[in-house]
């Protein structure tokens, strides 16, 4: 107990949602204290880090060629160690500049929130990372229960409590009881594979090339998942680089086209959901009919994805009050368990 209460003196706990998009990090008794996206700017002639967070992500396509904008996660884990070790270093010394002076005279410990399909391989690479990166202790936990803690959903309890996470790399789906996960499946399907599909849309139909940052606001303003007639009558106009021509081009296009552009990967989606509902034990099952399904994550956003999935399962689906912070939120009411998992080591 004495150590306990030692380390919390000198010590900040801290929690990581390390999202192939977007990075939040939680301090305990501070909440969350950094929201930015999971982008790295390097020179490429000294391999400097000049940016990390929403700066970089600023510079995603506008570069000169000695300067490369990098996602260092792909579909939830890690694509480029190096330029992953260099972001983890910079979130983790920026949330301890929320913390007292005392609480940074140790390396904190880490709990980092990861997808529940991911390899051991890919698991050790994580805990590696951040131990480079200057953690102390590292603990993982498998995303769809970090989102269903966030949630508030009583994972605790004798009861089927349904997450569908749905990530910027992967769909994290899960049926919890009792502090565990009886039925999970992954499938690396998200908010890019989303961006993907409008690009190659506009490529395919308009012959226009479009970047990343078009992509995400073409599916925020009028990406949708169900047939909703208010917004399947809206228009925007879309700026890129005409393929043949190579010349600046702008075409109008429609809420209705976008969403059949978003079949294949929410079908995805929908599938990874009726195939875990297919693995999910009779007695949890009947449960979810009363208690449904809850939606996380930044793909939960997308309008109509409730009623899709309403439609296609049979059970009320309800959408999280913050899906973007849900994961990392569970890693904060988490945090508070670090004594007991450190008692276990």
């Amino acid at each position: 107990m004495f150590n306990s209460q030692l380390s919390k003196f000198f010590q900040a706990d801290i929690g990581i949602d390390l999202g192939t998009a977007n990075c939040l990090v939680f301090v305990r008794d501070h909440g969350i204290v950094l929201n930015e996206p999971s982008v790295v700017a390097i020179n490429e002639n000294t391999k400097e880090v000049l940016e990390v967070g929403s700066a970089a992500k600023r510079m995603v396509g506008l570069t000169p060629k000695n300067i490369r904008a990098v996602r260092p996660m792909k579909d939830g884990v890690i694509a480029n160690f190096e330029v992953t070790e260099e972001m983890l270093r910079f979130f983790i010394n920026e949330a301890r500049k929320a913390v007292p002076w005392r609480q940074r005279l140790l390396n904190p410990r880490v709990m980092i929130a990861v997808p529940s399909g991911i390899t051991e391989v890919e698991n050790r690479a994580v805990k590696d990372s951040a131990k480079r990166a200057g953690a102390g202790m590292v603990y993982i936990v498998e995303e769809p229960m970090a989102a269903a803690v966030g949630v508030g959903l009583p994972v605790d309890d004798a009861c089927g409590n349904m997450i569908v996470d749905i990530g910027g790399g992967t769909t994290e789906v899960a049926v919890i009881s009792l502090d565990g996960i009886v039925a999970a499946h992954s499938v690396r399907v998200g908010g890019d594979e989303f961006d993907n599909a409008i690009i190659n849309h506009m490529k395919k139909v308009y012959n226009l090339t479009i970047g990343e940052r078009t992509a995400e606001r073409i599916k925020i303003e009028i990406g949708s998942a169900f047939q909703i007639p208010d917004l399947d009558e809206r228009e925007m106009d879309v700026k890129g680089r005409d393929l043949f021509a190579g010349l600046p081009k702008t075409v109008r296009i429609s809420a209705h086209e976008i969403r059949n552009a978003l079949q294949e990967p929410i079908a995805s989606i929908v599938e990874t959901v009726l195939l875990t509902l297919d693995g999910c034990p009779p007695e949890l099952s009947a449960e979810l009919i009363d208690r449904g399904i809850m939606l996380a994550g930044g793909g939960a956003l997308i309008a109509g994805m409730d009623r899709l999935l309403m439609q296609e399962t049979g059970l009320p689906v309800s959408v999280a009050e913050d899906p973007l912070l849900a994961v990392a939120k569970g890693t904060g009411v988490m945090l508070h368990e670090l004594d007991k998992l450190a008692g276990s080591e």
